[in-house]
């Protein structure tokens, strides 16, 4: 199962009741589709950094869950379906454990250069230079 983060900003203008159920709603649907919440927050009523829908704060509430992908999918269903959703962001995480597989193939793409390879390049450089400076000394 993929784990994934979901933030949505409710309208300000519903009360207490009616924001508890459309959480409840959202909540219902990832329980629904055999997924498991890791997290819910409820951050509550918070400035927005700019106005959406000529709103000037909105209920914030985050939901860390893993599951499927049908799951973001309905939620966004939902999310598009409902007037009191003004905004609404879903990402997928990565688990440690695939961060470290990937570091780990791209070090291992990465060809390791031994000290002589190194040493023998500037050498070759100094060489051809000094031949240039020889052959612009014979002439």
């Amino acid at each position: 199962m993929r784990q994934y983060e979901t933030i949505f900003l409710i309208s300000p203008t519903l009360s207490e009741e009616e924001t508890e159920a459309i959480i409840g709603k959202m909540a219902e649907v990832i329980t629904k589709h055999k997924g498991k919440m890791i997290t819910k927050e409820e951050w509550g009523k918070r400035k927005l950094a700019y106005p959406i829908n000529k709103f000037e704060e909105a209920f914030y509430v985050l939901f860390d869950y893993q599951g499927k992908p049908e799951i973001p999918a309905e939620l966004e269903r939902l999310f598009k379906q409902s007037e009191a959703i003004i905004r609404y962001l879903t990402v997928k995480k990565e688990t440690r454990d695939n961060i470290r597989l990937k570091r780990k193939a791209r070090s291992l793409e990465q060809e390791p250069v031994s000290l002589d390879e190194r040493n023998e390049e500037p050498a070759k450089e100094v060489a051809s230079k000094e031949a240039a400076e020889a052959k612009v000394k014979e002439e």
